[in-house]
């Protein structure tokens, strides 16, 4: 269901306690390409602005639940403390790593030759990493200026500085290449303890088991002294299901860190390759048996190889998962909806419901109806509510869309 209008005004209209678990994009307040929606004024009017839509969440989730939001490295100290001063308890943070960030950083040396009136010898010219339309996808930089050869790639001019003093700052900027969004995890505070509340409300822990990073592996189990293979062979709790006298890898233990392919290549490619491999924990001589294993301890490790990366979570968005029904996406900052599909999982019980106060291009949306899980988003701005319309329709194609326009 999409309830257009301001989210804070919008969420007044759900009841207290109906919502499960919140996952949302909201604004960086960083006036991003000058837009309306992103700007407050100061870095205070932010994080002011954070408490207030996140107290009205509070009052929507359960007690328990878990809220999941993005932040822009820069102002994300003010989100979270918003989140926190509305009264949610900060969990952790996730860190989403992408490979593929636009950097925005001024080159020194050319702003000083600016100023002075001084023109620059062309030299040469580079072709960049990226073509001129993935730039206008994620609405990075000033595609308006920007030069491209036949295939579609950005070329950068190569000039020399003109003055002294240009030639002093060559190679200076101002901005790193953006490879990292922050994501908060908060929770609503616990009527009673985890157990209590999970029972009661359905919420309140995070689902690690679903969330697991897979490694595709199936290792023969090993039987006690009694012959029996059921609850043996676990790996500390986080390696091991038995099933039918084998023990089905289940993946790793979910981490605070999310990965995307071209990230992941990186680390790779620095890692290198290693074998998992097993081994044992606990060991203990003289046939005692402090683990359950007679003597031998306990078996750790995956028996998998491969890069670094292997332990984290990978992610990222498609042209064509962006533009899914629709001719073009002009979202400037969609999320993948295998990322967001994700974070759902780790937090949205099954049957439950997900809020997202800043739908926007309706990511949250398409994969919450990919995870089977009902759905809620606010959406203030009409040209996003269209795209919401047409990227939700294409999700779920010949099922109707609640509307609830205020």
């Amino acid at each position: 269901m999409i309830l257009i209008g301001d989210c804070v005004e919008q969420m007044k209209t759900l009841e207290a306690e109906s919502v499960d678990a919140i996952v949302t994009d909201p604004p960086y307040g960083l006036e991003f390409m000058g837009k309306e929606w992103d700007g407050f004024g100061t870095p205070l009017g932010f994080q002011t602005w954070s408490e207030q839509w996140a107290r009205e969440a509070l009052r929507v989730l359960k007690p328990g639940g878990h809220l999941l939001a993005f932040g822009g490295t820069r102002m994300y100290h003010r989100l979270a403390a918003g989140i926190e001063d509305a009264g949610f308890e900060i969990r952790d943070t996730l860190m989403w790593l992408y490979g593929s960030g636009f950097p925005k950083s001024l080159d020194v040396s050319k702003a000083i030759d600016k100023a002075a009136g001084a023109e620059r010898e062309v030299v040469g010219s580079k072709v960049g990493p990226y073509k001129i339309n993935e730039v206008k996808q994620t609405a990075l930089g000033d595609f308006s200026k920007m030069k491209m050869n036949s295939g579609g790639y950005i070329v950068n001019d190569i000039t020399t500085p003109s003055t002294e003093a240009a030639k002093k700052w060559q190679g200076w900027g101002t901005a790193l290449k953006p490879a990292v969004e922050p994501i908060v995890l908060a929770r609503k505070p616990l009527i009673g303890t985890v157990a209590a509340n999970v029972l009661t409300h359905g919420t309140g822990a995070l689902n690690i088991d679903a969330s697991r990073i897979g490694t595709n592996k199936e290792i023969p189990g090993s039987a006690n002294s009694k012959g029996e293979t059921s609850g043996y062979n676990r790996g500390w709790g986080d390696r091991n299901a038995t099933m039918s006298g084998y023990n089905q890898n289940i993946g790793r233990w979910p981490a605070n860190i999310l990965l995307d392919e071209e990230a992941a290549a990186m680390l790779d490619k620095q890692s290198g390759d290693a074998g998992g491999g097993f081994g044992r924990r606990g060991k203990l001589n003289g046939g005692a048996t402090k683990w359950g294993f007679d003597g031998v301890g306990q078996e750790v490790g995956y028996g998998d190889a491969g890069g670094a990366s292997r332990f984290f979570y990978v992610a990222k968005a498609s042209r064509s998962e962006r533009n899914a029904g629709l001719e073009r996406n002009i979202h400037p900052t969609v999320k993948p909806v295998a990322l967001m599909k994700y974070l759902i999982r780790l937090v949205v019980p099954k049957g439950g419901v997900v809020l997202d106060p800043f739908l926007g291009s309706g990511t949250t949306a398409v994969a919450a109806i990919e995870e089977g899980v009902e759905w809620i988003g606010c959406e203030r701005e009409p040209e996003y509510v269209e795209i919401i319309k047409a990227r939700v329709a294409a999700a779920q194609p010949g099922m109707g869309l609640t509307m609830d326009e205020q």
